[in-house]
């Protein structure tokens, strides 16, 4: 009997083991000043920077004005989503205050955890550090985010050139200038929203997480990341 349980237990391992896949970027590769080779940055200024004696990602939006488009954005649109490109970039110029950069190393991201580590330097309007989730060919997404200006967290829907508010979760101290780890959980409809471990936020979503990940920000937001892991619980693509 026990013998039965312990190959039934090892089994399940196994099982977990296959469908799980885990993808680790530490944005050591790469030069200063230039792009990440993992992601592909749609809005804003995206680049790698030193922190220290380590290299990050950074959102760079000192010199935000009105939003910009990235670099290139048309040839990248076209890398990630073929023939329907150009309404990907239709929706997406609507959300130009919106800073977002795409993770290429997974076609689609259905299940499992994802996490960053982030750290605020500076924003007089903003200081956003967001997670975005469920990005679609037409360029509508979901993004969880913190804000030391506002010590929330929120979820937001982006669609069809609008942005809303999905739920809003208030007083979550995040302080500026000091590292936190972001993390959103899905698991078919479910998304938890996790902030330095603890649980801050929980949607049910009416359809099921499908599409690709990224990371976000918000107008003048100077923000920096670090460890962008992702581990999928869905079948592999």
């Amino acid at each position: 009997m026990k013998l039965r349980i312990f190959f039934a237990v090892f089994a399940l391992i196994a099982i977990d083991s296959i469908c799980a896949e885990d993808k680790i970027c530490d944005f050591n590769k790469g030069k200063v000043g230039a792009s990440s080779e993992a992601f592909s940055s749609f809005v804003g200024t995206w680049y790698l920077v030193e922190d220290k004696d380590n290299k990050v990602y950074a959102v760079d939006g000192r010199k935000w004005k009105n939003g910009a488009m990235a670099a290139d954005v048309a040839d990248k649109a076209k890398a990630l989503y073929g023939e329907r490109y150009a309404e990907f970039l239709d929706n997406l110029n609507a959300y130009k205050y919106f800073p977002l950069t795409i993770f290429q190393e997974l076609k689609t991201f259905s299940g499992g955890e994802v996490s960053v580590k982030f750290k605020s330097l500076s924003g007089r309007i903003d200081q956003a550090a967001g997670i975005a989730f469920n990005i679609k060919e037409n360029g509508d997404y979901l993004v969880i985010r913190a804000n030391p200006l506002e010590n929330n967290i929120v979820a937001f829907r982006l669609k069809e050139g609008r942005r809303s508010v999905v739920k809003w979760v208030r007083d979550i101290s995040t302080k500026s200038k000091v590292w936190h780890i972001l993390k959103i959980v899905v698991n078919g409809k479910n998304v938890t929203g996790f902030l330095d471990g603890k649980k801050c936020i929980s949607l049910n979503l009416p359809k099921r997480v499908n599409g690709k990940i990224g990371l976000w920000s918000k107008s003048d937001s100077y923000v920096l990341f670090d460890d962008f892991i992702v581990r999928t619980t869905s079948k592999k693509e």
